[in-house]
């Protein structure tokens, strides 16, 4: 058969074509004797088309996905849609079109890519979140939840972002600014929502996260700890003066209590509420104010408390950075201690009462935030501080104004959204039942087609009548439905799991089908979500499992999350104007030549500039392995023996096996696999002349097999020109010869003063003073000594001679 030239376009159109017209293809086995891996990619939002800072971590679960059936797995990979969600609505209202209408366009299109990107999944496990099918089970897993108390319903004090419109969650919050407008500082809105309890489970999810540890990135299970927060200390009452009330008040450090200048209180702490004639101080807060590090701002209430430990009086305060969700919603500012204290207290000239030191006579410079020794402390000076405070707390209990307590940073996740594109909360509120959950027999509460969107003001479904009048189930009177909608991470919290069953239509999924499948082999997506859907997510499976539907405690065996693509110096993004759609890298490369260069231009855990001159680097590379194999078919069956072309060429190519295989099986360094596959090519090239047919023929075929998970168009192309049949990716993956692969001798450098100057094979195990003898007698050695006194010779066995010489 004569060379052919590589033309991308005729060679995807074609496969594509095949692949699409049986829908089996890429589909996993049912009751299947085979070990099982399940390998995902987090599920994309819908938001357009794709670009190549996208199709990275398909690009990743791909490859990964065709090595293990390669390796004998039964393998799981599906695909679906984050379907709801602000965005959408906003794209919606803007361009005058249904959400749904617009979502399930983007869908269309962005299956499209897929498809045409050659991605091998399980496309009848397919499950969009905005379909009432999916959406149904959102309403209710959160009926169970209510009857579980994880779900509740309460007056706070939340984030909230005017260009969404509504309510964000703590994780939702970065730097002070909303996690999609990155610039728009977020405000404090006094809104009745409703939450999940993810506290109820917050001691589980940290104390888990080191069953996660060498499956998980470092980085990522950091940011859960700390984002959880676990803090050890004691709970103590400040009573008012003048009355009964008691302020209660979260501390570290109870050693410091002698030290308290003040208490300040959240904006909603009851003490504030209940007091009409401090409403109105309310207004000297800013709209605007948030997380992050925000000027501390705050007023005296009037009020007075009682030190317990000391019995001497304490202003009470309200400030800014106090959080009604943190702790009891009321610290005790120790500003000689604490450096927020120092500022608020410098700030309003409060007074600075040191009662740390770190010798008896020694004043440290303020604020002191060590451990140290108790001073100006009662009973209690002259203690070490750790010692002070087991005492004080222990004290505390005692005389019964105190007592231990634990606290977490993370807070009740409150999934109240204010807009229209999300799963209806299916709750009914009755003047005379109050709230009721809508019975399961009506579910699901179906988002009404005619819904008036304008991005403004209250939910979209509060001014739809045919929506929210309904009759309450539990005594028939006039009632009204509740109008917000849920966070779009309720979708993604567990989608994973109907992807295992996503067509049952009695319960969320069949259990024992989970039970064959989980927990997920291979994760693999953003870090960006490390505090937001990877928390949710194992939440939801802890709920689960207590529910009784999964016996797993963790959704995810391993997780990785792949670096972005960078285009002109930053991330790729439509709003910086950098993005290469995937369509257009797919017209002038192909597929397989993006998947190629996004794998091989750096590690996958890193960032990869992407370079139209990278691009056309891999193009060629692979037009010039498809010009070697179309070259060679016909030339399998001539005569010939093994030479010593040959022994080199296996001796590569089962290097090359053995590398690709352990990188696929341990760190996925995938470009160094592909660099040692390009390797292996210039080998084939060099040699290929002098090849037996027996040769020819093994490198043919497992030079296909090795670049298959790669670019699997290609591949194909070349194993139907080989007039092999049945998809490659189905084909046992190659097995290294042990033997084969040994190099014949050691390749040792030789170097004068440090400096490479030449190189010889050796027999493994050489002898030193041989080696020594060997480099001495090398001709570009004796060049760069010649006339000089050696002053010493190093020697490395198999590695290194380096001949030390002066002048």
């Amino acid at each position: 058969m004569p060379e052919r030239t590589y033309s991308h376009s005729e060679v995807e159109a074609k496969w594509s074509e095949r692949w699409a017209a049986d829908p089996t293809i890429f589909a996993a086995e049912q009751n299947s004797s085979k070990p099982k891996y399940y390998v995902l990619e987090m599920l994309p939002y819908p938001s357009g088309t794709l670009h190549i800072g996208h199709i990275r971590n398909y690009t990743i679960g791909d490859a990964l996905a065709r090595f293990k059936w390669m390796r004998g797995f039964n393998v799981l990979h599906p695909m679906g849609w984050d379907a709801f969600g602000l965005p959408a609505e906003n794209a919606a209202i803007k361009n005058n079109r249904h959400p749904h209408e617009w979502t399930n366009f983007n869908i269309a299109e962005m299956k499209r890519q897929h498809r045409r990107m050659g991605f091998s999944y399980d496309w009848s496990r397919e499950v969009s979140t905005c379909e009432p099918e999916y959406y149904k089970w959102n309403q209710w897993f959160f009926t169970r939840m209510w009857e579980k108390g994880l779900v509740y319903r309460k007056e706070a004090l939340l984030n909230w972002c005017s260009e969404c419109a509504t309510v964000l969650a703590n994780e939702q919050v970065v730097n002070g600014c909303c996690w999609r407008h990155e610039t728009t500082p977020v405000q404090q809105k006094e809104l009745t929502q409703w939450f999940v309890k993810i506290t109820a489970y917050a001691d589980e999810l940290l104390n888990e996260i080191g069953g996660l540890e060498g499956g998980w990135p470092d980085r990522v299970l950091a940011m859960q700890r700390n984002w959880i927060g676990r803090s050890e200390g004691a709970e103590v009452d400040f009573t008012l003066q003048g009355s009964d009330e008691k302020i209660r008040v979260f501390t570290t450090r109870v050693d410091t209590i002698f030290g308290a200048t003040c208490l300040i209180l959240s904006r909603t702490h009851p003490i504030v509420k209940a007091r009409p004639e401090l409403a109105g101080k309310d207004e000297i807060f800013p709209e605007e104010q948030g997380y992050g590090e925000v000027e501390k701002i705050g007023y005296d209430t009037g009020l007075s408390a009682i030190n317990p430990f000391s019995g001497e009086k304490v202003p009470v305060w309200v400030g800014n950075f106090v959080l009604s969700g943190y702790g009891t919603g009321a610290i005790m500012a120790v500003p000689a201690h604490d450096e927020r204290d120092f500022e608020f207290c410098s700030k309003y000239g409060l007074p600075i009462v040191p009662v740390v030191t770190t010798a008896p006579n020694e004043e440290p410079e303020l604020p002191f935030t060590e451990y140290g020794i108790s001073q100006n402390s009662g009973q209690w000076s002259g203690l070490p501080t750790a010692e002070a405070r087991r005492q004080m707390a222990a004290f505390a209990k005692e005389k019964g104004f105190g007592e231990t307590a634990i606290t977490f940073r993370i807070k009740d996740w409150g999934i109240s959204r204010q807009r229209y594109w999300g799963t209806p909360i299916p709750m009914i509120h009755c003047l005379a039942c109050g709230v009721v959950p809508v019975p399961d027999k009506d579910l699901p509460v179906i988002l009404p087609k005619d819904a008036q969107l304008t991005g403004k003001g209250e939910s979209p479904l509060a001014r739809t009548p045919e929506f929210v009048n309904v009759d309450c189930p539990k005594c028939g009177a006039p009632a009204r439905r509740e109008t917000d909608t849920m966070d779009t991470f309720v979708d993604s919290s567990w989608y994973f799991y109907r992807y295992c069953d996503n067509k049952n239509d009695q319960v969320p999924f069949d259990s024992e089908a989970i039970k064959y499948w989980f927990p997920i082999d291979q994760y693999i997506g953003g870090v960006e979500h490390a505090i937001l859907h990877l928390i949710y997510s194992r939440f939801w499976t802890k709920m689960m499992r207590d529910l009784g539907l999964i016996t797993n405690d963790e959704p995810a065996a391993r997780l990785f999350t792949q670096g972005m693509v960078i285009k002109d110096g930053a991330k790729m993004s439509k709003n910086k104007g950098n993005v290469i759609s995937a369509d257009t890298m797919m017209d002038e490369f192909g597929a397989d030549t993006g998947r190629l260069f996004e794998l091989f231009a750096a590690p996958p855990e890193r960032d990869l500039d992407w370079t139209d001159a990278g691009a056309e680097g891999a193009y060629r590379f692979l037009s010039r392995v498809f010009r070697f194999v179309t070259r060679n078919v016909d030339r399998l069956n001539e005569t010939g023996e093994p030479g010593d072309a040959d022994r080199k060429v296996l001796r590569k190519l089962h290097q090359t096996i053995k590398k690709i295989t352990e990188d696929f099986e341990s760190r996925w360094h995938f470009n160094t696999s592909i660099a040692a596959f390009m390797e292996l090519v210039n080998e084939l090239y060099t040699h290929e002349a002098a090849l037996a047919p027996s040769t020819r023929r093994e490198v043919l075929e497992k030079v296909v097999l090795l670049l298959a998970p790669f670019a699997p168009f290609i591949c194909e192309e070349m194993w139907e020109e080989m007039g092999r049949t049945g998809p490659v990716f189905k084909q046992p993956w190659p097995v290294y010869d042990e033997a084969l692969a040994q190099e014949e001798g050691a390749d040792v450098v030789l170097s004068v003063n440090g400096k490479v100057r030449s190189r010889l094979l050796a027999p493994f195990g050489t002898a030193k003073e041989e080696l020594e003898r060997l480099a001495l007698a090398d001709e570009k050695v004796q060049f760069f000594i010649a006339g000089k006194p050696i002053a010493k010779i190093i020697v490395v066995p198999d590695k290194l001679v380096n001949v030390v010489v002066k002048g």
